[in-house]
């Protein structure tokens, strides 16, 4: 099964090569049907340059900013039956994406699989915090999504979709340009098929927005637009700070 890491960056020339040794690595591990893209989205710093410099990473230049744009790029550029999307900040662990296809395998219902953030450079207890957060998450993917029937979620930048679901729903909303947009695409996806978060399929990143905005601030307005999603089918919060390395 081939697969594609589409990995969207807007200004992240300090976080991108890191990226993206751990997940050249992964994809060498997988081997031959793995292909690495990079969406430079609108950046304005050494992004794309810095991206360039790693073989068999691919780079796609995105005028227009906005997450859901970079990751439809992403989605259309790509050639994999599993698109498996990844943040510019994010260190892919060991075995990550043997996992991934090992569940996709056994279930040939499931469209989207998630996992947790592991936030590696916050202090142990804005770490537990953040535990706390993701084991609410089994809420509506269980009973939103099997019993009430209003969707599921998922954690952007730690997910990975089956090809033939995003193009039964379309595809990315783009309109979507930072809130709401992974419960977005949750949502739809759970009305083709299977939407599961696992805590097997956890993620390193950074919690730099974290510590930006407060650890109970953002989880905060990151559920509120979960459930705006789900209530109103969009997010609450319109606009969104962006938040770089120094």
């Amino acid at each position: 099964m081939k697969l594609s890491v589409v990995i969207p960056a807007f200004n992240e020339e300090q976080y991108i090569g890191r990226c993206l040794k751990t997940v050249l690595r992964e994809a060498r591990g997988y081997g031959a049907d793995a292909e690495v893209i990079v969406i430079n989205n609108a950046s304005t710093d050494r992004t794309g340059e810095v991206a360039r410099m790693y073989p068999g990473v691919r780079v796609v230049d995105e005028p227009f900013k906005g997450l859901s744009m970079a990751r439809h790029r992403g989605y259309l550029e790509s050639r994999g039956e599993l698109v498996v999307n990844v943040d510019a900040d994010c260190l892919m662990p060991p075995g990550y994406l043997g996992r991934v296809i090992r569940t996709f395998d056994g279930n040939p219902r499931l469209t989207l699989l998630t996992g947790p953030f592991f936030y590696h450079d916050l202090p142990p207890l804005s770490q537990v915090v953040t535990i706390v957060f993701y084991l609410f998450q089994f809420v509506p993917n269980v009973v939103g999504q099997r019993v009430l029937r209003l969707g599921a979620v998922a954690q952007g930048g730690n997910f990975t979709a089956r090809r033939s679901a995003l193009v039964k729903v379309g595809g990315y909303d783009t309109s979507l340009t930072f809130y709401g947009e992974d419960t977005d695409i949750a949502v739809r996806l759970s009305r083709v098929g299977l939407v599961r978060f696992s805590f097997r399929i956890w993620m390193k990143t950074s919690g730099r927005r974290l510590r930006k905005q407060g650890v109970l601030r953002a989880g905060t307005l990151y559920a509120l637009n979960i459930i705006f999603m789900f209530i109103r089918g969009r997010p609450l919060t319109r606009t969104h700070q962006d938040v770089r390395a120094a």
